[in-house]
């Protein structure tokens, strides 16, 4: 029986470029040859060069804010809330309902959001959470989305917290130590000022699965493979490659791996610049786990010109 193929349209095209980065016409091809498969496509340019792994798949496009709110030394929590424009984000009156909605999530033990939409809102338990939302979006006259929370409780040691950018990205770090100090929390604070910069994706290489690693193997080796002049290297060189280049990315995407951004020599990592702060302390500090999230992340921002040039290029 004959495959029926997938009509390939500009949305579908351009759906593809905002995720990749790649260009238009590979992009078209790609989906031709995936017959409108979106992740296969994604799979199809990697493994030809063509796209970076998640480089440019996490697009910043929605507005909002995110903020944190710290219960002690021992409780955080982080909280994302979108508006449809940057004007509303600046608004004084939305960023007191992201307030209030960072200090209901630490005190909330709301396994996930529609959980936690459901809960009686602290600030008048008449109401929910989702009903005090759909108020603000009377008041404010736009649409408003409570997208994400997390809570976090340091079992042995303490949190730190960090915003940036006024509420673009908030991290909070949880942190394993019996001695928590003045020296300990400005060490912490500046690891979350790291990842907030760096965005790392894994505290340590432990934690990155085998599957995962597996993929990234088969996508560097297809890329390899793909290249004339690569692919003629001996099966050892290019076993080689690969593993250098695993490394490589590991480094850049494990907390612990990456070079410190405050590094007086430029080489020390971040593992071993907790050693230096253990050694100061007396005792061993360690990073147990760490939440980033950035505003909008991920999310597509509408851009109907550009659907528009699309269509057209393809024509």
């Amino acid at each position: 029986m004959e495959e029926i193929k997938m009509a390939i349209t500009a949305a579908m095209v351009k759906e593809l470029r905002e995720a990749t980065g790649a260009g238009m016409m590979d992009c078209k091809k790609a989906l031709n040859e995936t017959n409108g498969d979106m992740e296969a496509a994604v799979e199809f340019l990697r493994k030809n060069g063509q796209a970076k792994a998640e480089k440019k798949a996490g697009r910043v496009a929605a507005e909002g804010l995110c903020a944190v709110v710290m219960k002690d030394d021992k409780t955080a929590a982080v909280v994302e809330v979108n508006s449809e424009t940057d004007f509303v984000a600046k608004n004084e009156t939305f960023q007191e309902f992201v307030s209030a909605v960072a200090k209901q999530a630490v005190e909330s033990d709301a396994a996930d959001i529609d959980a936690f939409m459901a809960e009686n809102w602290n600030a008048d338990t008449s109401k929910t959470v989702k009903d005090a939302l759909i108020e603000k979006v009377a008041v404010i006259g736009e649409n408003l989305t409570i997208r994400r929370f997390e809570k976090v409780v340091a079992e042995n040691g303490c949190v730190v917290s960090y915003v940036h950018g006024g509420g673009r990205i908030g991290v909070v770090v949880e942190a394993e130590t019996s001695v928590v100090n003045d020296t300990v929390k400005e060490a912490l604070t500046n690891i979350a000022m790291q990842i907030a910069a760096l965005n790392p994706k894994y505290v340590s290489e432990n934690e990155i699965s085998d599957e995962y690693k597996k993929h990234e193997e088969e996508i560097l080796r297809a890329q390899i493979m793909n290249d004339p002049k690569e692919s003629q290297k001996p099966e050892k060189v290019i076993d080689g490659m690969i593993k250098g280049r695993l490394n490589k990315e590991f480094k850049e995407i494990c907390l612990l791996d990456q070079v410190y951004v405050k590094a007086e020599d430029g080489k020390q990592s971040v593992a071993k610049y907790l050693e230096q702060v253990s050694k100061e302390v007396g005792t061993t500090v360690s990073v147990k786990k760490f939440v980033r999230f950035e505003t909008g992340e991920g999310i597509e921002k509408k851009e109907e010109d550009f659907a528009a040039e699309v269509a057209a290029q393809l024509k």
